[in-house]
């Protein structure tokens, strides 16, 4: 296995107000990396991915993404350290060179390549894909997010059942592109009784069917769900009240930002404290995130004040 990183394993049961002493405990699961990019779900998601790269004796690989994507900050950053070269293609009618995760990108030796929004949308058809394939031989592609059935492979190494104060019920996490969500559900290292929860912080209503294509054909009989009722305005938006949560989070030591994990949290409060959860323990799975958080200051969405309370310690 691609040993790039050595993630360190952590656990913190979450306090809030709304949470009663009747409620479920929250433990939150982080993997500490050292590095805001290849942080939570995304070196999980790449470990068996490039490994593949490099068995196949690829030059490096081509994936998507947006302009502000922590799929792409995680991607370059890990190919540079592994040697691999590395091609995106952004969302975006024009690139901007002073964006902080294209820069980021950028430095990290990834080629940046503009894709209007018409074609962005092409992303997982067959014969688009087969034209950029054939534009790179030498590459691999992976998918948006890392998002596929290698990527929801490497969810499975970790046991996010397995809390400091026992076996969690339920297990959940922030779900956009869905490997992660899928990866969860086929964990072997967690007991088949454990549910699993994906928050959902995307408007997308093909997101179901997505998670369902990256279960393998034998996979376990988990029960799971996909809840939609917290993404609010949209992707990548938000109101104060989450921008709050996420700042009384920071005041914890438990860093988020507002577009996913955040979000997502925020979900998970919320539906405890309405008695909608009957697991006694539950078990979050902190899946990063947090170099997006120079992309909000970048476009004025959050203060500098805000990115150094939501950052704290960890900022690169």
């Amino acid at each position: 296995m691609v040993q790039f990183w050595q993630p360190q394993l952590s656990w913190q049961r979450l306090q809030h107000p709304t949470l009663g002493r009747q409620q479920p405990e929250i433990w939150i699961c982080q993997l500490e990396t050292g590095s805001n990019a290849v942080s939570g779900n995304k070196i999980l998601k790449l470990r068996y991915t490039l490994e593949l790269a490099l068995q196949q004796k690829k030059a490096g690989v081509f994936t998507f993404g947006g302009a502000f994507s922590n799929h792409l900050a995680a991607v370059a950053e890990a190919c540079q350290r592994l040697g691999l070269t590395s091609t995106a293609y952004v969302r975006t009618d024009k690139l901007d060179s002073n964006n902080p995760t294209l820069a980021y990108c950028a430095k990290r030796g990834m080629t940046l390549i503009a894709l209007d929004r018409s074609s962005y949308r092409q992303r997982n058809d067959t014969d688009f894909l087969a034209q950029l394939q054939q534009r790179h031989p030498q590459l691999m592609a992976v998918p948006e997010g890392g998002s596929s059935l290698v990527g929801a492979a490497g969810i499975g190494d970790i046991n996010f059942a397995n809390t400091p104060a026992g076996t969690a019920g339920l297990v959940c996490c922030a779900t956009a592109s869905g490997g992660t969500l899928a990866g969860l559900i086929t964990n072997p290292l967690m007991p088949v009784d454990t549910k699993v929860l994906g928050l959902s912080v995307v408007k997308d209503s093909s997101l179901p069917q997505r998670i369902m294509q990256l279960l393998p054909a034998q996979c376990s009989t988990r029960q799971w769900q996909l809840n939609g009722d917290f993404i609010g305005a949209g992707y990548a938006r938000f109101d104060t009240e989450l921008l709050n949560f996420c700042r009384d989070m920071a005041q914890q030591q438990v860093f988020v930002e507002p577009v996913y994990t955040g979000k997502a949290l925020y979900a998970l409060v919320q539906l405890v404290a309405q008695q909608k959860l009957s697991a006694r323990r539950i078990s979050f799975f902190h899946t990063g995130g947090l170099q997006g958080l120079q992309g909000l200051h970048y476009r004025k969405l959050i203060t500098a004040a805000d990115l150094a309370l939501l950052s704290g310690s960890k900022a690169d």
